[in-house]
């Protein structure tokens, strides 16, 4: 189909704000960048790091009908149970039904890379195809993710990680019932943002190892749904051997009962300032006597 058939046939239909094709789910490449321009400033005057937040982001039937087959997965024990992650598990795109694997194959397209490094000004993005922390995140009722900076670099694929893209499925969701998207600032000491996960709301922020967010009010919906959303990362070929990987770095917020996690920290000081071929035995060392 042309560009300007797919024009036409997208100007009479009921379109999100990323009018992607309800059945071929395709965009044209020069429309998706053109988007993207429209949401440069916003998102990169966004404060303490970049983000934003674009409600009516699909189209409503295509975040319907993920949500619907997400839902029909069936609800799998927790992945994730700790002070910090409490009653949430995930499902890589490959293992669901085919409507929502090519749903995440358009959101790892051309088209939508163009879409996201106009608006975000990082070019050169590469998508995941394994997908490592993302696909269909699922909390349940009394489930939170605590304040955190995500993991930094893809071992696979030697990138760093530079773009989070967050997609909420959650119909007639209201702020009383948890689970906000929160950014907050580096030294922990003001929240800036907070975002409740309603229906086809997406959030999209710059990654970095200083980029404090989570959702860690616990989901309390009356009914008992789950909280659910649509999770991608997008990477760069930035990465060289003199940085030092971490993985999640948790932060507790001041006046609550957040737990801190200082191991990830010590570990990251410890590769930090000792040489490389020393990291493996300090590393045992450190877990050995619980450090």
């Amino acid at each position: 189909m042309s560009d300007v058939a797919f024009e036409n046939n997208v100007s009479s239909s009921k379109a999100g704000v990323y009018a992607l094709d309800e059945k071929l789910l395709y965009f044209p490449p020069k429309q998706a960048a053109e988007i993207g321009r429209q949401f440069a400033a916003e998102y990169q005057s966004g404060k303490p790091y970049h983000h934003i937040c674009i409600d009516n982001f699909l189209p409503l039937s295509i975040a319907e009908k993920v949500r619907e087959e997400a839902l029909a997965q069936g609800e799998k024990g927790p992945e994730h149970s700790s002070p910090q992650e409490h009653l949430k598990t995930s499902y890589n795109p490959d293992t669901l039904p085919l409507y929502t694997r090519a749903v995440f194959n358009a959101l790892n397209s051309h088209s939508f890379i163009r879409f996201l490094e106009e608006m975000t000004g990082i070019e050169g993005l590469i998508p995941d195809p394994y997908y490592k922390g993302g696909g269909i995140h699922r909390t349940n009722n009394g489930g939170y993710l605590g304040i955190h900076a995500d993991f930094n670099h893809h071992k696979q694929m030697n990138l760093e990680r530079r773009l989070n893209v967050l997609i909420y499925l959650n119909p007639g969701w209201k702020p009383e019932y948890g689970g906000a998207f929160e950014v907050w600032t580096e030294d922990m000491k003001q929240q800036v943002a907070a975002f409740p996960p309603i229906m086809n709301r997406m959030c999209c922020f710059s990654t970095s190892s200083t980029s404090m967010h989570g959702n860690p009010e616990p989901v309390n919906h009356p009914d008992g749904d789950p909280r659910l959303s649509i999770a991608l990362y997008y990477y760069t070929a930035t990465w060289s051997d003199g940085r030092v990987a971490h993985t999640t770095l948790f932060r507790p917020r001041p006046g609550t009962s957040d737990k801190a996690v200082k191991t990830e920290y010590r570990r990251l000081a410890m590769r930090k300032y000792t040489p490389p071929v020393l990291h493996d035995f300090l590393e045992r060392v450190m877990r050995k006597i619980g450090f």
